[in-house]
Order: structure tokens, then sequence, then C-alpha cells
């Protein structure tokens, strides 16, 4: 009996060593196949390193990322209540710690080697000072070199070496469907990146910027993403990420990106000629609506209502009239108030065009010619 149970355990010994050995030196022998509850799993082999799993977006990320900036802003100090110091209004208000600067987050994209950023004009507007951190860590301090508040673009520059530069997409060629990746610092967490697709092109009408021709995409962005990269599979930048459609303040699936065309045009225009340049008409133009038709007695269900007329301008001196119907300009149809802007904006200064108007159920063509849009004030 005594010598069995040494044969026992000499035999039980030998197991777990060769057992021991195996977990250690060839652990997937061991997990290769799992029985459990009569169900046989077979485990994924380990990834090598370096090695990009199927469908990931990892090398776009990875070329995108590091142009993508965190910007951080002060403020100036809220101006104290006239009767801060009153006892009663304490006694019923309590102490308003007013004079604490007041902090910004947001992000930003690095586009030229020289240091160009582009981002989001509410994002820097009216602050004293802008920090960027890039994703390196490094920091420097921002100058604005201009902004556009008609399409909420603001270009920023710092003076640093080495920077990386993301490269400028297509954003014409976008199509819906098409997957994109939102990079950006949300909440002040961190370089994030997101996932999704184009939900939607030309979206306009939002009442967000003067100008609109957003794209839209289901990619999360929250709170501290604007101005931040929407980029293409291969990490091209498609679009500058700007606001958000939300009941809680947080992302639900909607959001909008300014095109790179856009920002491209205006990046250009500011860093060339200190502004962006577009036509002017001096025209208040209104949505086409079953009131206003009635009003001004339309027959027509398409085109834009001129509404307002600046007097002396150049479209009251080419016999623009309020209750004139707006149907094209300069050949192009205009469906709505958004693209109206649009073609004139794109009109060069001094250029001469065709207007096609309805004036009392008769067509008109008239003849103008645009000048340069007045400069919008930008708050410092």
């Amino acid at each position: 009996m005594k010598r069995q149970w040494l044969l026992f355990s000499q035999v039980v010994t030998v197991l777990v060593a060769i057992w021991f050995v195996l977990v250690t030196l060839k652990p997937e022998w061991l997990n290769r196949r799992m029985p459990m509850s009569g169900v046989t799993l077979l485990e994924a082999a380990p990834n090598a390193t370096g090695t990009v799993m199927p469908g990931s977006f990892s090398p776009a990320a990875k070329v995108a990322s590091p142009a993508v900036v965190s910007i951080a802003t002060t403020q100036a100090n809220a101006p104290a209540h006239p009767f801060q110091n009153d006892p009663w209004f304490r006694f019923f208000y309590g102490d308003r710690e007013d004079d604490t600067p007041q902090q910004g987050l947001g992000s930003g994209v690095i586009v030229s080697p020289e240091g160009y950023i582009l981002t989001n004009n509410h994002v820097i507007e009216g602050a004293q000072e802008i920090e960027v951190t890039l994703s390196d860590s490094r920091h420097a301090t921002a100058q604005v070199i201009g902004a556009d508040p008609d399409t909420d673009l603001a270009i920023l520059r710092i003076n640093l070496d080495r920077l990386p530069v993301i490269a400028l997409g297509n954003s014409d060629t976008a199509q819906v469907g098409d997957r994109v990746l939102a990079i950006g610092n949300p909440f002040g967490v961190g370089q994030t990146v997101t996932s999704g697709i184009v939900s939607a092109l030309g979206r306009n009408q939002l009442g967000i910027n003067t100008f609109e021709n957003f794209i839209q995409t289901d990619a999360a962005i929250n709170p501290g993403n604007s101005g931040g990269a929407l980029v293409d599979v291969n990490g091209n930048l498609i679009g500058i990420n700007t606001a958000i459609y939300s009941r809680s303040g947080g992302n639900m699936g909607i959001g909008f990106a300014i095109p790179v065309s856009t920002a491209r045009q205006v990046l250009e225009g500011i860093v060339r000629d200190g502004q962006v340049t577009r036509g002017w008409v001096g025209i208040e133009p209104s949505e086409l609506t079953p009131e206003l038709a009635e009003t001004f007695g339309l027959k027509q269900t398409n085109g834009v209502v001129i509404t307002g007329v600046l007097q002396n301008g150049p479209a009251a001196n080419a016999g623009l009239r309020p209750g004139d119907l707006l149907l094209a300009v300069a050949g192009q149809p205009v469906k709505n108030v958004g693209e109206l802007l649009t073609r004139i904006a794109a009109l060069t200064p001094g250029e001469n065009v065709k207007l096609e108007v309805v004036r009392r159920n008769q067509n008109l063509t008239l003849n103008v010619t645009a000048v340069q849009r007045p400069k919008t004030k930008v708050p410092r």
C-alpha cells in the first residue's frame, strides 16, 4: 500500500510539472479549445505587434491624430455686480466669484508646417490667452491670425518646429455613407477618436452660421470637439467639427462639420488678405412661404422672396425691388436663402452678373455689379 501511494504521488508530481511547463511556454496549446457545457469555443490567435486587424481605422487615426491639437482659452473676467458689496444683496444672492477668469476648451487642426491651425471662431472668441497642446504634450501660446464669424472659422498660429501636418482631402467628393472619424478633445478628457459615417451633405438653414453647407455625421461629437478634425478612412481632413444637435448637451448622433473646401477658402483669404473676400449686393431675402406668396401675389412655388433692398446698394441700383422673387444668380437657380447667400458670396467684387426675377408674375433679367461684403467685426 505504501509503495502504491508513493507511485501515485510521483505520477501526480510529473503531470503537474508538465502542466506548468505548458502554461509557461506554450499556453496556446491549452487555450486552443475550451469545452464548456457541451460547447466548443475557439479562441482567436494573439495579434502580432503592429498587425492591423481587418476593418480597423488605426492607420487613418495614426496619420491624422498627431495634427489635432487641444485648445485652452482664458477669457476676460466677468464684470462685478454693482451691488456685490451690499449686505442685503449678498444675503439674498450669496457671494459671487465674478473675478474668476472664464476658461474654455476646444480643438484645432494643424494644416501647415508654418504653424497655422484651423479651429472654430466660437472656440477662441473673446479669449485673452490661447494655449495649444500637441499630441506629443508640447505646449505653445497661439496668435490669432484672423477669424470669419460668417462661417465660424478662425486661424491661429504657433511657433514650434517639427510640427505634424494633416493632409487636406476633397470634401466635394464625399458621399453619404462614407466612413469618417471625428478627432478632438471632448470634455477635456484627452484626444479621442470616434467613428461613424457621412449622414447627409449640404445641410443648411440650421441657424448656426451665415453661410451653411455642413457635412452631417453620426460620429460622436461632444463639447470640446469643436474645431477638431473630421477625416476620411485615409486620414485626410474633410471637415472641421463645429456643432451638434442635442437635447442634453451630449452626443445624440447628429453632428455637423464645415467642409474643408470652405475652410481652405477662409484660410487662404485670411492668410493672404487678412480677411475673406466675398460678393455682396445689399438685399434681405426670405424663404418663399404661402403667406409671402399671397402677400406679393406670386404664383411660383420656387425661388427666394426679396423683402428688403438697401437704398443705393448694388441691387437697388440694378432695379431690384422688395417683393421680387429671385429665381437664379448668374444662371444658377436658387431654392432657398442659404443657396442665395452662397451664390452671391461666391461672386468676385466688381463682377457683373444677371439676376433672374419674377415681378407681378412677369419674368425680368437684371444686371447687378457685386461689391465686397462689408467686414464683420470680430470681438477680441
